[in-house]
Parts: structure tokens; C-alpha cells; sequence
């Protein structure tokens, strides 16, 4: 028997907002987008990563009651949730192409603990550190 996360959700204030920075810009795919109604399935996933999805989900009924959406899309607007990391083979050189794509960045490339590393988020507030994979490297 295989397990394994498959998808990780992540709450947005605009799908559509979200797909345009994490495809335009980050270079993500999309997966899946499908409606319900109001209800929209959107996932995209990262090209040299196909089996993991990350899902572009509003806080929104009838998932959440109104008030627990209202205070989901206040504690992401603050920068409230646990950042996500993005691993990059180059942090200096991704950090170069997505600034140019129009990714703005809470904290340039740093080396620091022996690893270099940038801050950035997204348009909804999501914190995601970018490090450099020190996979392969000896």
C-alpha cells in the first residue's frame, strides 16, 4: 500500500488573483479548476513536482461558516499563516527571474546557517521562504 500528502490547501482572498501569481509567475501548472456553483476546485501543481497539488482555495461557505471565513481571510491578510517553502536549485538566480516576472520579495537572498534564502508572498498575504536545496551538493 502507497501514502503519501497528495495536496495542501491554501486559502486566497481571489482565485483568480492566486492562479495568475502562481502560474505567470512562479511557473506553477494548473491541475484542476472546476466549479460548483460559487465553489471553485482550483489546484496547480509545480512542473518538477507532478504528484504534490497545491490547492488556491477561498474561505468561503459552505466549507466555513461566514465568521470563520471573515477571520480565515483576516489572518492571511496578515501574514498570520505558517510560511510554505519553496525549494529552488539557485536562490540568487530565482530570485532574479520571478523579481522580473513581478514577484516582490520581503527579503532579497541572504546566506545565512549555510544556506541561502529569500522571503516573499503572495497577493493574498501567504509567506513562502525560497531556499536553495542543498540536495545533490556536497
Amino acid at each position: 500500500m502507497s501514502q503519501g500528502v497528495g495536496m495542501v490547501g491554501l486559502y486566497v482572498r481571489d482565485q483568480d488573483e492566486a492562479l495568475e501569481f502562481y502560474v505567470d509567475k512562479l511557473g506553477f501548472r494548473v491541475h484542476t479548476d472546476v466549479r460548483n456553483g460559487d465553489y471553485r476546485w482550483l489546484t496547480v501543481q509545480h512542473p518538477d513536482q507532478p504528484s504534490f497539488q497545491l490547492g488556491l482555495f477561498k474561505p468561503q461557505e459552505p466549507v466555513l461558516d461566514a465568521a470563520t471565513a471573515q477571520t480565515a481571510r483576516a489572518i492571511v491578510a496578515k501574514g498570520g499563516m505558517p510560511p510554505l517553502i519553496l525549494d529552488v536549485d539557485d536562490c540568487r538566480a530565482a530570485y532574479e527571474r520571478m523579481s522580473g516576472r513581478g514577484v516582490e520579495f520581503t527579503q532579497p537572498p541572504e546566506e545565512r546557517y549555510g544556506n541561502v534564502d529569500a522571503n516573499f508572498r503572495d497577493p493574498s498575504g501567504n509567506g513562502w521562504k525560497m531556499i536553495e536545496s542543498r540536495r545533490g551538493k556536497h
